[in-house]
């Protein structure tokens, strides 16, 4: 006798929630918000129109969604990356390449997509900042941790934006155009910088 294991109602949902989702981030990043659409949407997550409609009625509802769901991913991948860092001489470079490759993945690609498209859509807006907030923020906090920061002495918080700052402006350039190189060489030099900088004397 063969039983048949149903998977509840509420599981199915969401896995059918995160399949929307997770297609949108790919359209986001192969075709950018505008050929974004909630019919693209629903062919690529092998979902009914009807069914994406119900939990989506429009394309701002999946697209605020997926903000929220691209919070969650570009958390967990960074957390994963940390968890990979290695101690010794090389750290300060390691954590810089950790930083670089974050901001030059495809999920920032699909989040840049999503800041160019709330400058001038209030309702995006209104759910984009207040989560890329949260991001920054966390994002901030993990790396004085893993640079063993500390932002107490003067023009050490500073420093510290400068580097996401930095690393977030390669990401941008290298939507563009493959600029692994440059970008190795420029976080080579940084690497040196922020080395001397953190270790100084504060006396």
């Amino acid at each position: 006798m063969t039983t048949t294991t149903r998977v509840p109602q509420e599981e199915r949902t969401r896995a059918m929630r995160a399949r929307l989702l997770e297609a949108t981030v790919e359209l986001l990043v192969e075709r950018g918000f505008a050929g974004t659409s909630t019919t693209l949407v629903s062919e690529r997550a092998g979902v009914s129109r009807g069914a994406q409609l119900h939990h989506f009625p429009t394309k701002n509802d999946l697209v605020v969604a997926a903000v929220g769901h691209l919070t969650q991913v570009r958390g967990a991948e960074l957390a994963e990356a940390a968890r990979r860092l290695p101690d010794g001489p090389h750290r300060t470079r390691a954590v810089l390449q950790m930083l670089g490759d974050h901001f030059s993945s495809p999920v920032f690609t699909a989040a840049l997509e999503l800041w160019v498209a709330a400058r001038t859509d209030p309702t995006l807006l209104a759910a984009v900042a207040p989560l890329e907030q949260r991001v920054g923020r966390e994002v901030h906090r993990v790396t004085v941790e893993l640079l063993g920061a500390d932002e107490s002495r003067p023009g050490v918080r500073e420093l510290v934006q400068a580097t996401l700052d930095l690393v977030r402006g390669l990401g941008l350039a290298n939507t563009i155009t493959d600029d692994a190189k440059r970008r190795g060489r420029i976080l080579d030099r940084w690497a040196e910088t922020l080395d001397q900088a953190l270790q100084e004397d504060p006396a």
